[in-house]
């Protein structure tokens, strides 16, 4: 019988190893919460953030935040893993009269529900697929980034030699890109594109690092540190090829340490499933593996 062979190479997580969030603020938190937790499913955290100024998310192990102020977009697709598609379809149907007048859309595609938030953000949600998302059967699987032509390459290399992870350029969806690893089968994609570059509006994404010190040592050097929030965290905005220092591509990166309080806070997810007329004891919440 023939030896089974593994590809080993799926395992390596590099040193990011979680994408946390993705901050987009929003306008109205009562539009937020009809597509993010009536529409989408997704479960508001019950233990912080939990005024009227700002919502926190939670899908899986990672997060939306959503600070109500004027509306940012983030240019490019984050991807989700959603189970149960036709009630996903049923719930992002029955919020289509709160959410008239906005740029709320969404339909149904081969590979995903393709969806856009009522300020414009696209959101691709996809079936658990154990090939391609592992056993993430609710969460956020990517955040891909609409790039510059010739962007590819410096990026990768910005990653896998600031950051140390395992940057590749690759064909997505028929184009250029680089593909960043950013904790278990969750990726940081920046696909080259010819559509117009529009004013960054200073949305971010936060990210978790095991080796904190060497990144920060070598942003530092090239001078890409804005913010030292605190012992647990700093903050850089420009990705600049190693080779040439030329800025790449701008997203505010959020880098914590798994010294951070928060690194590996368990999340509560709701089974959306639920309702009065259809209730199940027990079975009010989800875990990520198992949604």
């Amino acid at each position: 019988m023939a030896e089974k062979t593994y590809d080993r190479t799926t395992e390596d997580l590099g040193n990011i190893v979680n994408l946390g969030h993705v901050n987009v603020q929003v306008a109205d938190q009562r539009l937020a919460t009809a597509f993010y937790v009536t529409g989408l499913g997704l479960t508001r955290d019950p233990y912080l953030v939990t005024g009227t100024d700002n919502m926190w998310v939670n899908v899986g192990m990672s997060q939306f935040h959503l600070p109500t102020r004027p509306p940012q977009v983030v240019q490019g697709i984050t991807g989700l893993v959603i189970p149960h598609r036709d009630a996903l379809l049923d719930r992002l149907a029955s919020v289509k009269g709160q959410l008239k007048g906005t740029k709320f859309k969404f339909r149904a595609a081969n590979d995903a529900v393709e969806v856009t938030c009522p300020w414009g953000n696209r959101i691709d949600c996809h079936a658990p697929d154990p090939e391609r998302f592992g056993r993430m059967k609710l969460g956020m699987a990517y955040v891909e980034f609409d790039a510059p032509k010739g962007a590819a390459d410096g990026i990768a290399r910005f990653y896998r030699d600031i950051f140390r992870a395992p940057a590749e350029v690759m064909d997505h969806k028929g184009a250029k890109c680089a593909r960043v690893p950013a904790g278990e089968r969750q990726f940081l994609y920046f696909r080259e594109t010819k559509k117009p570059r529009v004013p960054y509006d200073d949305n971010h994404i936060q990210i978790y690092t095991q080796n904190f010190s060497g990144p920060y040592r070598a942003l530092r050097e090239k001078r890409l540190i804005y913010q030292e929030s605190n012992q647990h965290q700093y903050r850089f905005r420009d990705i600049a090829d190693p080779e040439t220092g030329k800025v790449l591509y701008r997203i505010d990166h959020e880098v914590r340490s798994m010294q951070h309080p928060m690194y590996a806070r368990p999340l509560v997810n709701r089974n959306p499933s639920l309702s009065l007329r259809a209730y199940e004891p027990g079975h009010e919440s989800v875990h990520w593996t198992d949604a």
